[in-house]
């Protein structure tokens, strides 16, 4: 449903940055804004260098922008919401555990991501492509729209010649507003490594574009551009001349000792440095709103000085740019940096339905960090999520909590797809850890669950179910699977004492008659109110302490007898899952 304008008191987050962002359009098109109808076309960036697995955290570079760019799309204004891929930024290093990479990528080191080898027996012509690809996939099923961006394509094809010529005239100028900001000479950085490196060591320092580029200060003066060789086409090269009225450019290379002298009204092999680079864009584009890392916003950061740059040398404008902050991810039982680094988009819609993932960075602000979780906690996310939709649908949610939901679930285009019967995560995953994705029995017991209106049908709780599915095949490592036993423990049974028998006797007589999930939760807890003389029916506000105490203790009983443990999935999914005669036959009926 799309979400209009609210009052100052009610506004989210998004909400209040959509407010900026179409005042500032307005003020840098004075005279233009006499209605919606007639106002320019409002432009919100991200930028993503494909220098490996795009990760969670790079993701919120695109999610801040989307979800502004959706609001004002609500509005009836017309937006522009572009990704510029990076994928002309050097290769920097072989990152550790992608699969069909060996240490044989290092002689790559210093060449533009596109002219890179994708990983071996990938379906992509380069690097840069192979690793964009799973980044557009993961965008398309979360309902991000955008415009896509090459940086390959801009600089090969001379897009920016005015622009690169336009920096290289005025580079002394650039060089006075990056001697503000510089300090003490630090000895020079090792061009490349000849080594794989572990990823996570520098994802802080990879969110968007080249944040540790050098800034173009030489020993025979500073350039702000870049060629990338002509003869081992690697940036490790120096400018060594330049001639303001021919274009004439004159460069080594420290690599192969190839030199030659260009011009560069002619030449598209190169790239302006980073910290001009992206000014230079913002001009270019009419960026109005653009978020950026911590990596980019501290003083002195390519974002502080690219505002100097991008006015006093592109006559341009710097955007609304916040900064955004850490993504954390709990548990990863399969995923460490040995196997390939944090988690991608992609790696989190395996585990989780696209409206999930959108509300997690849709409730927090740019500048609170959170976490995506993998592990156990996921459950807990899910219980909270259905939870608000049930606020929602009855009107007691928060505003900010409905707006946050609204932009989840849907865009200015519409609802995203979603779950006909969205069942609680925790059940559907405890049933797949149990049926093993049997098929028949899943739907037998998810049957089961509700009598009165049972499911028919397992495409009723998909693609739910086929998320949970893949949580418990993926993050929960073996021996926290549940394995149900195939004989009862004759030994355990035989040590009960006639507490303990006369439990399971209570347990056994009421099968029949509360075989659904609430039948059986009624069931499961009443069984300790009734042997301590209080009725099933009790709240925890009239019974005793030692009531709980006995509750946990007659469910280690039944986990042991059914499961051989001391935990597992929540007794009634199990019992269900079990199915009566099994269980009946474990507990020594």
């Amino acid at each position: 449903m799309p979400i209009v304008a609210q009052s100052t008191e009610t506004t989210d987050w998004v909400s209040r940055f959509a407010d900026e962002v179409i005042e500032e359009s307005e003020r840098r098109a004075p005279g233009a804004q006499t209605s919606v109808a007639t106002a320019p076309v409002i432009v919100v960036a991200s930028g993503l260098s494909p220098s490996g697995p795009i990760h969670l955290g790079n993701l919120r570079e695109v999610m801040t922008p989307h979800l502004v760019a959706d609001e004002i799309r609500r509005r009836g204004h017309e937006v522009r919401h572009l990704i510029s891929w990076d994928d002309y930024d050097r290769y920097r290093k072989v990152p550790n555990g992608v699969p069909g990479v060996d240490a044989s990528w290092a002689e790559h080191i210093g060449r533009p991501l596109t002219s890179v080898p994708a990983p071996e027996g990938s379906a992509y012509p380069n690097w840069a492509e192979h690793f964009k690809s799973a980044m557009v996939e993961a965008l398309a099923e979360m309902g991000v729209e955008f415009d896509g961006i090459s940086q390959t394509a801009q600089y090969t094809s001379g897009v920016y010649r005015e622009q690169v010529l336009h920096a290289m005239k005025h580079r002394g100028d650039i060089d006075a507003i990056l001697d503000q900001y510089r300090t003490k000479k630090a000895p020079p950085k090792k061009q490349q490594s000849q080594k794989p490196v572990d990823e996570a060591e520098l994802e802080a320092a990879e969110g968007s574009g080249a944040a540790a580029e050098d800034d173009g200060t030489g020993s025979a003066g500073y350039f702000p551009y870049k060629p990338y060789c002509g003869g081992c086409g690697k940036d490790l090269t120096t400018v060594t001349a330049y001639d303001d009225d021919t274009t004439e450019l004159t460069y080594s290379c420290s690599e192969c000792a190839y030199s030659e002298t260009v011009r560069l009204s002619e030449f598209n092999r190169g790239k302006l440095v980073w910290k001009v680079d992206w000014p230079m864009r913002w001009a270019y584009e009419g960026v109005v709103f653009e978020p950026s890392g911590v990596d980019h916003s501290s003083p002195g950061s390519s974002f502080q000085v690219g505002g100097q740059i991008v006015g006093s040398i592109f006559g341009g404008k710097q955007p609304i740019g916040p900064m955004y902050a850490f993504v954390g991810i709990s548990g990863m039982a399969k995923m460490s940096s040995s196997k390939g680094g944090v988690p991608t988009p992609g790696d989190a819609l395996k585990i989780m339905e696209p409206q999930l993932l959108r509300w997690l960075y849709a409730r927090r602000r740019p500048n609170q960090s959170f976490k995506i979780a993998f592990d156990q906690e996921i459950q807990r996310l899910y219980d909270e999520w259905d939870k608000l939709g049930g606020k929602v649908d009855d009107g007691s949610a928060l505003p900010g909590d409905v707006a946050a939901h609204a932009r989840a679930v849907g865009t200015a285009a519409g609802e995203l797809a979603k779950t006909p019967r969205p069942m609680a995560y925790r059940t559907l995953a405890s049933v797949a850890d149990i049926t093993a994705g049997a098929e028949d029995q899943t739907l037998r017991i998810l049957g089961e669950l509700d009598p009165a209106d049972p499911i028919t049908s397992l495409d009723e709780v998909r693609p739910r179910l086929d998320k949970a599915e893949a949580w418990i095949n993926t993050q929960v490592p073996a021996d926290q699977r549940t394995v149900v036993r195939k004989d009862a423990d004759a030994e355990l049974l035989a040590s009960l004492d006639d507490q303990g028998r006369a439990s399971l006797r209570l347990l056994l007589d009421g099968l029949d008659t509360h075989w659904s999930l609430d039948g059986l939760t009624h069931l499961v807890y009443g069984v300790p109110k009734v042997q301590a003389g209080f009725s099933a029916d009790a709240t925890p506000k009239e019974l005793p302490a030692e009531i709980k105490v006995a509750q946990r203790t007659f469910f280690a009983l039944l986990y042991h007898l059914l499961v051989g443990r001391d935990t597992g999935p929540r007794l009634p999914t199990l019992l269900l899952a079990v199915g009566q005669e099994r269980v009946r036959k474990l507990l020594g009926a």
